[in-house]
């Protein structure tokens, strides 16, 4: 299994087609959430997935916000779950933000039923829960 770390400026085509195509799959489809999912944010946004031959098996968004730093569209294909892999892809990209932005806190919008997963590596709690879509959500700091 690979794991791919670029910019917007270096996503080939297919690469930023099969990311959108999957992303849309879970967070619109699945999740039943009509929003826009294809944002400004992803043309300044650092793109991490896994790859396994064709298939993207997971995927996460870096942003750099300044003096924090976060991530976000956090999402394992459906084909790829409950095999641990939402560790290794989070446990990658935490390795990239601590490479890339050393120091800085980082500040995420959790999906609230997600708390103890972030939890595990080391998110805490800072905010009340919050809807985002109609979706739950916290905020919680590394």
């Amino acid at each position: 299994m690979d794991y791919h770390v670029k910019e917007f400026s270096n996503l080939t085509t297919k690469e930023f087609f099969d990311i959108a195509k999957l992303r849309t799959a879970v967070f619109v489809v699945e999740q039943n959430c009509p929003y826009q999912e294809i944002d400004d944010v992803d043309e300044y946004a650092i793109h991490t997935w896994l790859q396994e031959e064709q298939a993207i098996v997971g995927y996460i968004r870096i942003i750099d916000n300044g003096e924090t730093v976060s991530f976000g569209r956090v999402l394992i294909n459906p084909n790829y779950r409950k095999q641990g892999l939402g560790n290794l892809l989070l446990e990658k990209t935490l390795n990239v933000i601590s490479e890339k932005y050393p120091d800085r806190p980082i500040i995420i919008g959790a999906q609230a039923h997600l708390t103890d997963f972030y939890g595990r590596f080391g998110f805490k709690e800072i905010s009340e829960v919050y809807l985002e879509d109609d979706i739950p959500h916290v905020k919680m700091r590394k």
